[in-house]
């Protein structure tokens, strides 16, 4: 089978009325090649879709797109979406409702939602010609994810991710896993982020996707399974204005041979294009400049480096906290960086425990 792996897809200020009018030349022009041929298409979609307002509280912003969007998304060729994410509950459960009645209306199969934290863990399995995959999506804990009593996304939880991993491979002949998760805008991976996809992969994943970070990021190909930590957006055409914002990789699996491939997507005025000539080379040389450095070991120092430069966030998150006269807002932001792994990950490498500082002398 051939497979075709895609990013984060939220309609934005700019692109939404090309999705509710279905301009689906102008929002995708020349990517539309990349849907060619494929046995089976999948997308992380980030928002709801629906028109309501009630928009949950949060920090950052929220994001919902037409319910037209998932008509576009079909007519594109996407046959799933990952929607376990730190978006895709931005609306509430209205928001959600309106989400999976556009999807189901469509034909768009999804995975990584449930109306508990139980169905949430529903792995989604696609067989042709006598072969069968799975694709487990899962989240850090960032607001969308799923309670015990409350629909939501599937959180990552290192006991039972990797046992899904595991299960799923005894009885299919690939495994993909869409990790929604890490620190935004940060091109490696944290420690952490970097056991996990090791450990995923000796489990049984032939391909694992770090989802959120908005960058293209570092890349390993590890006993046999490939591993990517950054894919970039695939379709959030202008919401920042920052140049990882602006190209992506889609990436491109071929389940007979393992083979993987990655192909520059570049942002333009009101969709994305292929990357092409000088464009394309860049992109690929950035990725593999990233891989270098994981392969050589200098990506630790990246990566704190990186979590030194917002040092000052964190800091202001534990002095605004837990006083007499902490604000509401104050205590849930420090809430917030203790739920969510890939700010607990800033917090370990920002302020390391004497164990990790010790010397032993002779």
């Amino acid at each position: 089978m051939k497979l075709l792996l895609l990013g984060d897809v939220c309609p934005t200020a700019v692109s939404a009325p090309l999705f509710k009018a279905k301009e689906i030349d102008t929002l995708f022009t020349d990517t539309l090649s990349l849907f060619e041929g494929k046995d089976l298409v999948v997308a992380n979609l980030e928002c709801a879709l629906t028109d309501t307002d009630g928009e949950i509280k949060k920090f950052g912003p929220a994001l919902k797109a037409p319910v037209e969007t998932a008509e576009v998304l079909r007519e594109i060729g996407v046959d799933v979406c990952a929607i376990s994410n730190n978006h895709v509950f931005d609306f509430g459960v209205r928001g959600m409702r309106d989400t999976l009645a556009a999807l189901n209306a469509n034909g768009v199969a999804y995975t990584g939602f449930g109306e508990n934290e139980e169905e949430s863990k529903k792995d989604f399995f696609f067989e042709k010609n006598g072969e069968r995959i799975c694709v487990i999506a899962a989240c850090e804990h960032e607001y969308s994810y799923a309670l015990p009593n409350r629909m939501g996304a599937r959180a990552y939880d290192e006991y039972e991710i990797p046992e899904a991993v595991r299960k799923a491979k005894a009885s299919c002949d690939r495994v993909i896993v869409l990790y929604h998760g890490g620190k935004e805008f940060c091109p490696y991976p944290s420690p952490r982020l970097r056991r996990i996809g090791q450990a995923l992969v000796r489990r049984g994943a032939d391909v694992v996707l770090f989802q959120h970070s908005h960058t293209i990021g570092s890349y390993e190909k590890y006993e046999g399974g490939h591993i990517l930590y950054g894919q970039g957006n695939f379709h959030f055409v202008k919401l920042l204005d920052i140049p990882c914002w602006k190209s992506a990789l889609a990436v491109s699996y071929d389940t007979e041979s393992g083979e993987i491939a990655f192909t520059p997507i570049a942002e333009g005025d009101t969709g994305i294009r292929l990357a092409k000539g000088e464009e394309r080379d860049a992109i690929l040389e950035t990725l593999a400049g990233y891989s270098r450095a994981l392969a050589d070991g200098s990506w630790r120092e990246e990566w704190h480096a990186f979590c030194e430069s917002k040092k000052e966030l964190y800091l202001g998150a534990i002095a605004n906290a837990a006083r007499p006269e902490s604000t509401e807002y104050d205590n849930a932001l420090f809430a917030h960086y203790l739920d969510c792994e890939a700010h607990t990950d800033v917090w370990r490498e920002l302020f390391p425990t004497y164990n990790r500082t010790n010397c032993i002398e002779e």
